[in-house]
C-alpha cells in the first residue's frame, strides 16, 4: 500500500545543497565555478522543483536525516534514530505524564518521566534544535518563493508549518530565538529572543493572515496543510492562552472550533481505524496527519518508534504488523484507572494485560505497567502494511474529536459563541462511538472540568496532548495529581513548577547573549 505523496529520497539532498548556497549567491552575486555545485538558479526551475523543496518541510516532521533510515542526521549530539521531530515531540508530550513510561535507560531519557531534566539534557536539546531547524526549512522556502505568485500556495503552506513549529516552541519552551525569512540563511547574527506574548502574537497574526488563502479542508493533496491546520493551531493556542500569556481566550477557541466542526469533517465510526495502516482513508476525521509510508519514509523514529517501542513481553509483534518489539513504552496505573473497565466497555482502552503487571516496581522492566496497542501497522481489512519494519500508519496530529472536546471545555470555562447543550451532544457522540451504544452518555451535571480532563485522556492518549492538558489544569507538576514514578519516586510526588516548560539548552544560551531561560533553570 503506497500513498500518493511527495517523494522524499532525492529531495533532501537537493534541499541540503540549496541550503548551503542560497545566502552565498545572494550576498556575493556570483556563480560557482564548479558546474556540479547546485544553486537556486540551477535547481529551482519549475513548479515540480519547488514542490520538492516544500516536501522537505513535511518530511522534516518525521525523518531524522538526509539519507535512508536517518543516515546523515539533521541535528548533531544525538543519534539520528532518536532525532526525528515526531519521536521527540511524542517523548516530550507523553513521557512527563501519566500516559507513558519507558523501560529504556538511554542517556538522560528517564529524566523526562522523572521531571528532573536540566538545560543540558540531550533529548531536550534535540527537541529545541529540531524545532529551530524545521522553522529554518520553512523560512528558506518562503524566502525562495517571495514575489513569485505562481508559488504562493507553497509559501502559504510553509507559513502554516512554520506556525506549527513556533506553536511547539511556545508550548514547550515558552520562549526562544525568533527568525523569519527576512533573516539571511547562513549569515552570522544573534537572533533576538521572543517572549511568550511575542510568539503568541506572531502565530496569531500569521495564521489569521493566511487562513483565507489556504486550500479548503479536504481539497489539498493528502497530508498537506489546508485551512483545517490553521484553524486547529489557533483553537489549541486560544484554549491554552491563559497559560501562555495570562489572558483567557476561550471565546476565540470556540470560534475556531466552530470553523473546524463546520468545515466538512465528521467522526470516523470505528475509533480503532484512526490508528491503523490505512488511516489515510479516515480524512473525514483526521485534520492534519504526519505521514508515514513503509517504503518512502523509512526512519527508526516517527511511527516506526511508536509502534515498535510499544510491543514487548508476551505481545505478538505480528498482531501489530511489525517484525519485532523493542519493549519500551507502556502506561501507568493512574491512566488505567481512568477507564471503568480496562478490558471492556470503553473500546478506546486498548490495553494489553497478558503477562503485564498493573503496578510498576521496576521502571526498566517492560512487564511492569500495562501495554497499549493503539497504533498498528495493519489495515482495517486485516492486511499487513507494506513493510514489517517501517509502518504505513500515519500519525493523526489533529483530528475532529479533539475539537469537540476543546469546544466543550471552552464553554465550561466561560467562552461565548457555544452552549452547553451542543457541548454535551459532542461529548456523547464520542461516548457512543467508544461504547457502541448510549450507556456511556453524560448529562449536564457530568460536564465538569475534571471530567473533561479525564475524557481527553481517554480519547486522545498517546497523540501528543497530555502534557499540555495537564499544565492547563494545573496538574503536571505541583498540583494535586501524582502518578507512579512522577518525581522519580514510586508513588509519585509534586515537582517544581519550572518543569511546566523545558529549558533552552545551555549551549545555545552560551552562544547567543540575547537568549535566557525562565527562573529556575
Amino acid at each position: 500500500m503506497t500513498k500518493k505523496y511527495f517523494k522524499t529520497n532525492y529531495i533532501m539532498i537537493a534541499f541540503a545543497l540549496l541550503f548551503a548556497f542560497v545566502s552565498c549567491t545572494d550576498d556575493l552575486n556570483t556563480e560557482p565555478l564548479d558546474e556540479d555545485i547546485r544553486t537556486a538558479e540551477t535547481v529551482l526551475t519549475d513548479a515540480d522543483s519547488y514542490k520538492q523543496l516544500l516536501a522537505k518541510c513535511y518530511a522534516g516532521l518525521i525523518l531524522g536525516g538526509q539519507t535512508a533510515v536517518d543516515g546523515e542526521p539533521d541535528i548533531s549530539s544525538i543519534d539520528g534514530s532518536f532525532s526525528s521531530y515526531l519521536r521527540l515531540l511524542w517523548n516530550h508530550q507523553e513521557l512527563p505524564t501519566d500516559e507513558a513510561i519507558c523501560a529504556w535507560n538511554d542517556g538522560n531519557l528517564r529524566d523526562l518521566h522523572d521531571q528532573d531534566w536540566d538545560s543540558s539534557n540531550e533529548f531536550v536539546k534535540a527537541m529545541y534544535y529540531r524545532i529551530a531547524l524545521q522553522i529554518t526549512y520553512c523560512n528558506n522556502l518562503i524566502k525562495l518563493t517571495d514575489g513569485q505568485s505562481e508559488y504562493k500556495a507553497f509559501s502559504d503552506e510553509a507559513r502554516a508549518l512554520r506556525a506549527l513549529s513556533y506553536y511547539h516552541m511556545l508550548d514547550m519552551f515558552g520562549r526562544g530565538p525568533f527568525v523569519t525569512e527576512e533573516d539571511e540563511i547562513g549569515s552570522f547574527f544573534f537572533p533576538e529572543m521572543a517572549t511568550q506574548q511575542q510568539i503568541f502574537d506572531y502565530i496569531e497574526s500569521e495564521l489569521t493572515t493566511i487562513e483565507t488563502e489556504l486550500a479548503e479542508p479536504g481539497t489539498n493533496e493528502y497530508g498537506r496543510a489546508d485551512k483545517g491546520l490553521a484553524w486547529a493551531i489557533l483553537a489549541k493556542m486560544y484554549l491554552n492562552a491563559e497559560v501562555y500569556i495570562g489572558v483567557p481566550k476561550y471565546t476565540e477557541a470556540i470560534t475556531y472550533c466552530n470553523k473546524i466542526i463546520g468545515g466538512g469533517y465528521s467522526l470516523e465510526p470505528v475509533y480503532a481505524n484512526l490508528f491503523l495502516a490505512d488511516n489515510h482513508l479516515r480524512t473525514n476525521e483526521i485534520i492534519f496527519p504526519i505521514i508515514s509510508d513503509g517504503n518512502s519514509t523509512q526512519s527508526w523514529g516517527g511511527m516506526t518508534f511508536l509502534l515498535h517501542s510499544t510491543v514487548g513481553g508476551d505481545m505478538p509483534a505480528s498482531e501489530s504488523g511489525i517484525d519485532g518489539g523493542w519493549g519500551g513504552n507502556r502506561t501507568t496505573e493512574s491512566f488505567v484507572n481512568l477507564f471503568p473497565d480496562a478490558t471492556g466497555t470503553d473500546k478506546r482502552g486498548m490495553f494489553y494485560t497478558e503477562g503485564q503487571n498493573l503496578e510498576i516496581e521496576d521502571i526498566f522492566n517492560f512487564r511492569d505497567g500495562y501495554a497499549l496497542r493503539k497504533f498498528k501497522n495493519v489495515t482495517s481489512t486485516g492486511a499487513v502494511g507494506s513493510n514489517l519494519s517501517f509502518p504505513d500508519t500515519d500519525f493523526p496530529l489533529y483530528r475532529l474529536a479533539d475539537f469537540y472536546l476543546t469546544y466543550a471545555e471552552a464553554v465550561v470555562r466561560g467562552g461565548t459563541g457555544g452552549d452547553m447543550a451542543t457541548a454535551i451532544g459532542y461529548i456523547n457522540e464520542l461516548k457512543e462511538r467508544a461504547y457502541g451504544d448510549t450507556s456511556g452518555n453524560i448529562i449536564a451535571s457530568d460536564l465538569t472540568l475534571d471530567f473533561l480532563l479525564d475524557e481527553r485522556a481517554r480519547e486522545l492518549y498517546w497523540e501528543c496532548h497530555r502534557r499540555t492538558d495537564l499544565i492547563r489544569f494545573g496538574k503536571l507538576t505541583d498540583g494535586n495529581y501524582n502518578w507512579p514514578w512522577k518525581g522519580a519516586v514510586a508513588d509519585g510526588k509534586n515537582t517544581d513548577v519550572r518543569y511546566n516548560v523545558f529549558p533552552i539548552p545551555s549551549s545555545d544560551i552560551n552562544a547567543n547573549p540575547n537568549l535566557s531561560n525562565i527562573t529556575g533553570y
